[in-house]
C-alpha cells in the first residue's frame, strides 16, 4: 500500500485467510467496520471493460446498469482479461487494481452506498487481506489513477440510478494534491 501511503492516504490492512466471495468472508467482515465491497469486472457486447464496485450486500440489476449507462449488454471478463487489465486474479478483484490500469482503459461504476459509511473496504491485490479506508480518500485514490467513476444509487430492488454521469477519464484529474493524513479511527 506504498501508493496510498505517497498519496497522503490513510489506510489500515487487516491479514486474514483468502476469501474467494462476498459470503464466504462474512464471519470475517463482522469483525471490520466500515462498507464491504464487492467487484465485478465486466465486459459489454461492445467491447468497453468495466468495474463495478459496490457494497457487499448490495443487489446489482447488470441488465438495468448496462442500459442507464448505455452500455452493451454485460458478461463477465475472463481471467485472462482480468489480469491483462488489472494485473490481479479472480477473487482479488479490487478497486485498487486500478493503479495497474495505467492507460485507463478501465470504466469506474461506484455504488453510492460507500458514502453512507466512515470506512469502506477493499482487497490490497490479494485476497489475504482487507484495507480500509474512508470514501473521500477512495475518490482520491480514483483520481490519482485517472479514472473518473460514474457513480451509481442502487435501490433495495437492485434498480440502479445515476448520481453522477460519466465522463471522460482524460477529463480525470492527473493526481491529487494536498492529501493529508487522517487516523483511521
Amino acid at each position: 500500500m506504498a501508493y496510498l501511503d505517497a498519496l497522503g492516504i490513510a489506510h489500515a490492512t487487516t491479514r486474514h485467510r483468502p476469501v474467494f466471495t462476498v459470503d464466504e468472508g462474512a464471519d470475517l467482515k463482522a469483525k471490520m467496520p466500515g462498507g464491504h465491497s464487492k467487484n465485478l469486472f465486466l465486459k459489454d457486447k461492445k467491447g468497453a471493460i468495466y468495474l463495478f464496485s459496490a457494497l457487499g450486500d448490495s443487489v446489482i440489476d447488470l441488465n438495468a446498469v448496462s442500459k442507464l449507462i448505455g452500455a452493451g449488454r454485460f458478461s463477465f471478463g475472463s481471467a485472462e482479461l482480468l489480469m491483462d487489465y488489472l494485473g490481479v486474479t479472480p477473487g482479488s478483484v479490487t478497486l485498487f487494481a486500478l493503479i495497474n490500469d495505467r492507460q485507463q482503459r478501465v470504466r469506474v461504476l461506484l455504488d453510492e452506498g460507500f458514502f453512507g459509511h466512515a470506512l469502506v473496504n477493499f482487497h490490497p491485490l490479494t485476497n489475504d487481506a482487507t484495507t480500509a479506508i474512508s470514501p473521500a480518500h477512495m475518490l482520491a485514490f480514483l483520481a490519482a489513477t485517472r479514472h473518473a467513476p460514474t457513480r451509481i444509487a442502487l435501490a433495495r430492488d437492485g434498480t440502479p440510478s445515476l448520481v453522477a454521469p460519466m465522463i471522460d477519464q482524460d477529463d480525470a484529474p492527473a493526481h491529487v494534491e494536498g492529501q493529508r493524513k487522517d487516523p483511521i479511527a
